[in-house]
């Protein structure tokens, strides 16, 4: 800073003196003042260079031995061919998918997917190896995954229950069967009945099929049109099969509570794969039943109707269960095998005899197990067959009979197969069976209720 100023007031006193000579050569000259001369002639002392501290200054100083210098010849990097190519890059690819229409074939389904003849036989080869193309029903889903030309690269049918049987393009055409692996939840629910179960069951967001089972079960011992005034109240507890949040299959009971007000019918059903319910009337137990087929859709009851086939006005002598062909159907109370062959209409047929009078028929089975035989004694809930479409029937389903003395009665009313499945029934088991499921029911319900009070908060 001190340079600075000093060199500046250097510059100053230059630009006065040559100022003042501009002005003597124009001016009149005058006599110099001696004082004025001598300070013309004064010029500063010359300037020092700056001096560096040497208290500051850093010299980094590096010992001869201490650097070392080696020099080497490297290689020169090698590009391989290989490794200079672009990556690949996979054809977009296109999914189109749509259920199956009823009386649709696998074949005219790929044929709607643009697929060519060639690809459909292949495929309908690989997918038939896994699963019974015979089986395809309405609400299976068929997605097919090929390239913008048409070539496809995979295959999927959707089955019941959340099986998929996949097939994909590769070297060779591969299929295989891709099975969930669901939690079992168990549920439980409260409805008070107004006008039907089928309503009140719909109201309270629980399984409204269930009233099917109900129907079946108690049938023969309450009339639902005359018992039922309103206000009555069913609890329920049931177990789902779960993927996450999407249900895997239909939904099965495992414990019922009908109270009418003068009695409580319980039912408990087993969840040991027997099919074997047992029926509680104010505690007591008052008979067991088996469902002949489970998770069935009841779809034509007892009574007079326009035949599916015939179109005339005929006595329906049973009642029929809507199911996927190949479904299992058991016995609904013990007996023995009187009868396995083919009855006409009726296509292939197994009939259980439970005592002297009283027979229960089972029709249009579309196979029965190679291990059941003539005079075979069967339990309730043992296999005896699979639903089919053998004989006149415009579906597979099942039709089932009761027939006392050789007449046809309502297999939902009648009593004598309770009497049947008494003589087997061990009350004890039975009992603990029954105090087992009120107590999770109750056990349930509390925890329902404390979650819909949390979610309300």
């Amino acid at each position: 800073m001190k340079i600075r100023t000093v060199l500046a007031a250097v510059a100053v006193a230059g630009a006065f003196s040559v100022t003042a000579i501009a002005i003597s050569g124009v001016l009149p000259k005058e006599p110099v003042p001696p004082a004025i001369a001598e300070a013309t002639l004064w010029t500063p002392d010359p300037l020092a260079p700056p001096r560096i501290s040497e208290t500051n200054s850093v010299r980094p100083t590096l010992a001869q031995a201490d650097v070392a210098f080696e020099f080497r010849s490297v290689p020169l990097l090698t590009v391989s061919p290989a490794d200079t190519s672009l990556p690949s890059i996979e054809p977009p690819l296109v999914t189109w998918s749509r259920e199956i229409a009823s009386g649709e074939t696998l074949d005219a389904v790929l044929s709607d997917a643009g697929l060519d003849a060639s690809d459909r036989a292949e495929i309908a080869l690989a997918i038939g190896a896994e699963y019974d193309l015979r089986r395809l029903r309405p609400g299976h889903i068929i997605t097919v995954v090929s390239t913008t030309d048409d070539n496809p690269r995979r295959v999927e049918l959707a089955v019941e229950d959340g099986v998929r049987i996949e097939a994909v393009f590769g070297e060779q055409l591969a299929a295989r069967v891709l099975e969930p692996d669901p939690e079992l939840v168990t549920f439980a629910g409260e409805a008070v009945i107004e006008s039907s179960i089928f309503a009140a069951l719909d109201t309270a967001d629980i399984p409204a099929r269930f009233a099917v089972d109900l129907a079946q079960m108690l049938g023969g011992t309450v009339d639902f049109r005359r018992d039922l005034a309103g206000g009555e109240t069913m609890r329920l507890l049931w177990r789902e099969a779960r993927d996450g949040n999407k249900r895997i299959g239909q939904p099965e009971l495992a414990f019922a509570e009908l109270d009418l007000g003068g009695s409580v019918y319980e039912i408990v059903w087993p969840d040991d794969g027997s099919g074997q319910a047992t029926i509680y009337v104010d505690g007591e137990v008052l008979r067991v039943f088996a469902q002949p087929v489970e998770g069935a859709r009841l779809s034509s009851v007892f009574g007079r109707r326009t035949h599916p086939v015939y179109g005339n006005v005929r006595m329906h002598t049973g009642v029929d269960f809507a199911a996927a062909s190949g479904t299992p159907v058991k016995a609904t109370a013990p007996g023995r095998v009187s009868f396995i062959g083919r009855r006409g209409g009726y296509g292939r047929v197994v009939e259980i005899a439970h005592g002297s009078d009283t027979l229960t028929r089972y029709a249009h089975l579309s196979e029965v197990p190679d291990t059941l035989e003539q005079g075979q004694r069967v339990m309730a809930g043992d296999l005896i067959g699979r639903v089919g479409a053998t004989g006149t029937a415009t579906g597979p389903n099942l039709h089932y009979e009761v027939l006392v003395d050789g007449r046809p009665t309502d297999p939902l009313s009648d009593d004598r197969l309770a009497e049947a499945a008494e003589r087997e029934t061990d009350d004890t088991a039975a009992l603990e069976r029954l105090s087992e499921a009120r107590s999770l029911l109750a056990e349930r319900l509390a925890s329902e209720i404390a979650q819909t009070t949390t979610e309300r908060l």
